[in-house]
């Protein structure tokens, strides 16, 4: 009896399935670990990142405790504002003064006699405008001396050392108005005529000889008595770090004071910073039972450190002083329950205004509170800081981690590689055994048959 027979062609191994799992069984754990590594690394970089942004904003947010100048700011009060106006500059000193003004500066004005109108020819010659060792000079020549020309060319003359030329039309006819384009005696001008016809000497003028609407004139004022003057009513020079501004003949008393909203806001920035600065420490530190959650910096001895140094500093006591306040809960500022700090600014103010001075020493003097924490934290956050050169080996060591992803990326590649090539051999071999097995089995039927 006959037997069926078995075609067998292929040894049907399926290679790229078997290599797959293989290799994925082969680095499951390594790329499990891997990817913890990085995770945490990375976890890491931004928990410290965020930490250190918390100091750089609460040293920006006492900048002008550490520099000073949140009691160097000053208001100024004009006790009659139409007789002048003040401000301050932050090295005015507190005071009061009073100012009497007695003459407003003046830009000196001239005015020529009557023509028929702006078009008629005034006369020949040169004409010469000069201010102090300035001037310019001007060939008026027939066919274009009309008062119009004249005005034309003093306007736009590259010379003109600082006066302004128009023309004025009244009942009795046209006149060439010249005026200083700055106030003061030091810009007075003289006109001087020369050459041509002579009529042009009907322009001249010497401040000195002459007369006219308006002569140039310094500021009159005193302060507190003392008497000065100013070639403008813009006064820069009369009073340290105050400009004042004479509008009219008067008295008027200027008082300057320190304004104490600015050391109260700036304290305000300070206490609102640190309560950031405390929110984000306990964050990155905390241990969360309930959800099993665990801070990205918990029992990190360096943030613990930096934490403790920053509250100890806020409520240290000031030694050495015999008065006035000595640390931060004198000002008003109080440590709360949850680590948080308060400010109280009717006790700030009411600091102020008994000791201004200690008050300043305490927070902004050489060895304030905010000089201490500015450089602390300078300390930590700079190049060569602690916490850069933390963040510098986190970054460093997530690029290693990346470097050994690509090398471990690599051996299994390899590893594919061989075990393809092996087991693409032994289905080859199989195949080919496949082959004669079939070659005999037809054989042997092909005996059996015959029999």
């Amino acid at each position: 009896m006959a037997t069926n027979p078995v075609s067998i062609g292929s040894s049907s191994i399926d290679v790229a399935t078997i290599v797959s799992g293989l290799v994925a069984n082969k680095r499951s754990a390594q790329d499990k670990q891997a990817a913890a590594d990085k995770q945490a690394t990375t976890t890491q970089i931004s928990a410290v990142g965020n930490f250190t942004s918390s100091l750089t904003s609460l040293q920006t947010a006492i900048k002008s405790l550490t520099d000073g100048t949140a009691f160097t700011t000053q208001t100024t009060s004009v006790q009659d504002s139409t007789v002048l106006s003040a401000s301050a500059d932050n090295t005015a000193q507190p005071n009061n003064y009073n100012i009497v003004v007695s003459k407003l500066a003046t830009s000196q004005k001239t005015t020529s006699t009557a023509f028929t109108d702006s078009k008629t020819a005034v006369g020949t010659g040169n004409l010469t405008i000069a201010i102090g060792s300035k001037s310019m000079s001007l060939d008026i020549e027939a066919g274009a001396n009309t008062l119009e020309n004249i005005r034309d060319a003093i306007n736009k003359s590259k010379d003109n050392p600082g006066v302004n030329a128009s023309i004025v039309t009244g009942t009795d006819g046209a006149h060439l108005v010249l005026t200083s384009a700055a106030t003061g005696k030091a810009n007075a001008f003289t006109v001087t005529s020369s050459g041509g016809d002579g009529n042009l000497a009907q322009f001249n003028f010497d401040p000195t000889t002459g007369t006219t609407p308006t002569p140039a004139q310094d500021a009159e004022f005193t302060i507190d008595g003392l008497p000065a003057t100013s070639s403008s009513n813009v006064v820069t020079q009369a009073i340290d770090g105050v400009t004042l501004s004479l509008s009219k003949v008067g008295n008027s008393s200027v008082t300057i004071a320190n304004d104490t909203t600015a050391v109260s806001t700036a304290l305000g920035s300070l206490v609102s910073a640190y309560n950031s600065f405390i929110s984000t420490y306990q964050t990155l530190t905390k241990y969360d039972a309930t959800n099993n959650q665990v801070g990205a910096l918990i029992g990190d001895a360096t943030v613990n450190s930096i934490k403790s140094q920053v509250s100890s500093l806020l409520g240290s006591q000031a030694t050495g002083t015999t008065s006035g306040p000595t640390s931060l809960s004198n000002l008003g500022v109080s440590f709360q329950v949850d680590g948080t700090l308060k400010l109280d600014t009717n006790q700030l103010n009411k600091v102020l205004a008994q000791n201004p001075k200690e008050t300043r020493n305490l927070l902004s003097g050489d060895n304030g509170i905010a000089p201490q924490l500015d450089k602390l934290i300078t300390s930590w956050t700079s190049t060569t800081g602690i916490l850069t050169q933390r963040t510098a080996n986190l970054n460093q060591k997530s690029k290693d981690l990346d470097d050994q992803a690509t090398a471990f990326n690599q051996q299994m590649d390899d590893y594919a590689a061989r075990l393809t090539k092996q087991y693409s051999a032994l289905d080859a071999m199989m195949t080919k055994l496949a082959g004669t097995s079939s070659y005999l089995q037809q054989q042997f039927d092909a005996l059996t048959a015959n029999k």
